[in-house]
């Protein structure tokens, strides 16, 4: 495998946000946490050092942009996620000082509180970091609602673009769709087998939908997962860009200001759809560390898929430099 590869959804855990996130009362609580103790995935993502950097190494991975685990400080009272989103992006940014041939990273934000979400970016981009992942929803507060307009303002002047991952499903939606199956395969259909990705592909619609991309023509908005079923659905959502009199469709909205990334899902089934909706000067490469972990065997294979050299240098690392502001 020839070349730079920048795996752009690549995930870590900071020890005081993960501490208050298991505090919260058990109706708070994020029950997608548990997936974050699968396996040998605690440990991996507590390290932003050496491991890591091994791990990378056996993959042929160059560099990470580093972002936090679900569900971040969503969730968690204002106060409290004021201070730790500062704590995190120090420390993240600390980890990119050490090693700033391997690392870059998105800020977290504390969303409960707007006004501060959008200091903390300003703040995040004056240290270094190079964009934000964020959830859809903060409590019960979306992020398409007026009160983010500020943080919307500020990513698209520092030309920070915005990655929203996927979160679990609100309670309420959960037991009326997702339970019933039983324990563990209720959690998987409200999280990585369904839930998560409606969740995700809802809140980037929704932006869509409440003009945020008509306000903010250059905002960059990422999205995981090959789109999270938007890129699916994209003939049938025009109809929403029509009904909420939108300046663009949905489709030119995902082609002009959508980042799609693969976050491990390495199939070349799905790599020619998106190719079919957008151009390959969208698409980005990440492994979805640790939760996916393909081998540099299964990477290189799979960049075979995409159509030339200059599609395969654009996926593995171009593009990533190109939206980031990466030199090299």
């Amino acid at each position: 495998m020839a070349g730079l590869l920048i795996g752009i959804e690549e995930h870590w855990v900071h020890e005081g946000i993960d501490r208050a996130q298991r505090a919260l009362p058990a109706d708070r609580r994020d029950d997608s946490l548990v997936l974050n103790d699968h396996g040998d995935a605690a440990r991996r993502l507590g390290d932003i050092g050496s491991e890591r950097l091994a791990a990378m190494d056996a993959q042929g991975v160059d560099m990470q942009v580093l972002s936090l685990a679900p569900p971040g400080t969503q969730g968690l009272d204002a106060a409290e996620a004021v201070a730790l989103s500062r704590d995190a992006n120090d420390e993240v940014a600390a980890a990119v000082a050490a090693h700033p041939d391997r690392f870059r990273a998105f800020a977290t934000l504390p969303l409960a509180d707007p006004h501060a979400a959008a200091v903390e970016l300003e703040r995040a981009a004056a240290l270094g970091l190079v964009g934000v992942m964020l959830h859809g929803r903060t409590g019960d507060v979306l992020i398409d609602d007026p009160r983010f307009e500020e943080l919307w303002t500020v990513a698209e002047q520092l030309r920070q673009p915005v990655f929203i991952h996927p979160q679990i499903p609100p309670r309420a939606v959960r037991d009326a769709s997702y339970t019933g199956l039983g324990g563990l395969p209720d959690l998987a259909l409200a999280t990585f087998s369904w839930g998560w990705h409606l969740e995700a592909g809802t809140a980037a619609l929704r932006l869509m939908a409440r003009g945020v991309l008509d306000r903010h023509p250059s905002l960059q908005l990422v999205i995981g997962h090959w789109g999270e079923l938007l890129l699916f659905w994209h003939d049938r959502a025009d109809g929403l860009a029509r009904a909420a009199g939108l300046e663009r469709s949905i489709t030119e909205y995902l082609r002009e200001n959508v980042w799609i990334t693969a976050s491990g899902m390495l199939d070349p089934a799905m790599l020619r759809h998106a190719l079919s909706i957008t151009t390959p000067d969208r698409l980005l490469f990440s492994t979805d560390h640790p939760f996916q972990q393909p081998t540099r065997e299964e990477i290189a294979a799979f960049l075979t898929a995409l159509p030339d050299q200059q599609a395969r240098d654009a996926f593995a690392s171009g593009n990533a430099r190109r939206l980031f502001g990466l030199a090299g």
